[in-house]
């Protein structure tokens, strides 16, 4: 059943802190899931929160830690000293607790670390904080399962036992050698149903997947995504098992990753930190960069305009369209766009394929366009015929201009965003700054241009 809260839940916790029935609290809030009291301390006020957190004890609220909002985490670790900081973090793996650590000052994040009392997790901690944030060793856990090439499988499960004792959950068991380097996995299958003095050398699978610490976070996910794994093994530059990286992992990855993919097709750059915690000045300077350069490129457009000038001072008609023909360019480039750049982000497509691309959004440019400018036809034949608006005796020749028009521009639309995130890619370029507002503010530019040239040449004579 899924966690809700309620009014009523709120107003009772709420009721307890202010009569300070920590008994009663305790009880109600004992059987939360960590997310769900993580959401209740969001629901509350700070003070309220922190009386909470401070109640319960550090084998729960350490899970808390990593789920509430920065903001609100920022503020309760604030008030904590570093012992308490350091009990919370020696419940936490390895990596949750760097994370935390790496958000606090060079002074506090010293004297947290000093306040730790297991001395081989410490470090562990300070190992992982060496590490670039966005690599395999930046999001990797140190805990794990691994046994010696050379153990027969009764001592494995002996070494295995003490091992598992610190680990939340086991995903899979790695095996090493002497200087330990990876060299492959065990199946649990396989250890329980060989005899307990087979050598381990004779049962391990020797293919395996792994990365290395610099490996970036992304080149993870994609290979944990393509095999479907749980778990996957890291090593360092001599192929010694360092850590491994777990799925729940990969999915904030992924979360992150997205999350960039979607700010910089809204046309503006990644946040280096989320909304709520990123500032009044970041956040400005962040949007500003693409609103100027987008700006400047509809000044373009301005430009286009003046230059057709004398064309639409004599057939004020074409000006009623400009609106239509322009928002169809940009809208199908902008699809385009949405739907490479995903497709590049998932593999999908490789700089090699941009000929296939050509190709097939030619075909789709074509067929959309052809459907808006018959839509487009009919609707200027519709006015024209029950007199909601007189476009004059040549009212045919303007619906066959704004139909071309359309054609033309939604065809170029389509072949502008499906292209130059391929350029983009080649020339080094994240694909994704090919973002739908500067798609289409090119095809806006280049859209009027196209779309004076074809009215000239039909209504050349007529109304021009």
């Amino acid at each position: 059943m899924q966690f809700k809260i309620s009014k009523e839940l709120l107003a009772q916790i709420e009721q307890l802190i202010h009569e300070k029935n920590n008994q009663q609290l305790e009880v109600l809030l004992n059987d939360f899931h960590h997310a769900d009291i993580a959401e209740v301390l969001e629901e509350l006020d700070f003070d309220e929160a922190t009386y909470i957190f401070k109640l319960l004890d550090s084998e729960k609220t350490a899970e808390v830690l990593l789920e509430i909002d920065e903001n609100l985490r920022d503020k309760i670790l604030s008030k904590l000293s570093p012992k308490e900081i350091a009990e919370e973090l020696d419940e936490l793996e390895t990596n949750d607790a760097a994370d935390i650590i790496a958000e606090l000052s060079k002074t506090r994040k010293q004297e947290v670390i000093s306040e730790l009392e297991d001395v081989e997790h410490a470090k562990d901690i300070v190992e992982l904080l060496r590490y670039d944030e966005d690599t395999a060793g930046g999001i990797m856990h140190k805990e794990l399962v691994k046994v010696n090439e050379n153990w027969n499988v009764l001592t494995c499960v002996k070494e295995m036992r003490i091992q598992a004792a610190n680990i939340s959950r086991v995903h899979s068991i790695y095996v090493v050698d002497d200087e330990n380097r990876l060299k492959g996995r065990l199946s649990l299958k396989d250890l329980l149903t060989t005899s307990t003095k087979t050598p381990i050398s004779e049962v391990y699978i020797r293919k395996l997947n792994f990365v290395k610490v610099d490996d970036e976070d992304v080149e993870v996910a994609r290979i944990m995504q393509k095999y479907d794994l749980e778990a996957i093994p890291v090593v360092d530059e001599l192929g010694r098992l360092v850590g491994r990286i777990t799925i729940d992992d990969i999915l904030d990855v992924i979360e992150q990753r997205d999350t960039e993919d979607i700010q910089k097709f809204g046309g503006t750059e990644g946040l280096d930190l989320s909304y709520t915690k990123t500032t009044l000045g970041e956040l400005v300077r962040k949007r500003a960069t693409w609103l100027i350069i987008l700006f400047l490129g509809e000044m373009l457009t301005a430009s286009a305009m003046s230059y057709y000038e004398l064309e639409l001072s004599k057939a004020l008609v074409l000006g009623l369209f400009i609106p239509l023909i322009i928002s169809s360019g940009g809208n199908s480039g902008s699809q385009a766009a949405s739907l490479i750049i995903r497709a590049m982000a998932l593999k999908e497509l490789h700089l090699s394929d941009w000929w296939y691309v050509m190709k097939k959004e030619i075909l789709s440019g074509l067929l959309l366009g052809g459907i808006l400018g018959i839509i487009g036809f009919i609707r200027i034949m519709v006015w024209q015929k029950t007199g909601i608006y007189n476009y004059g005796e040549y009212w045919a020749w303007i619906a066959c201009s704004v139909s071309l028009s359309l054609v033309a521009i939604v065809l170029w639309g389509t072949l502008t965003g499906s292209l130059v995130p391929f350029v983009l890619r080649r020339i080094g370029l994240d694909p994704a700054t090919a973002s739908a507002p500067f798609v289409a503010t090119l095809v806006d530019v280049t859209g009027l241009i196209i779309y004076f040239s074809i009215s000239a040449l039909f209504l050349s004579g007529k109304l021009l």
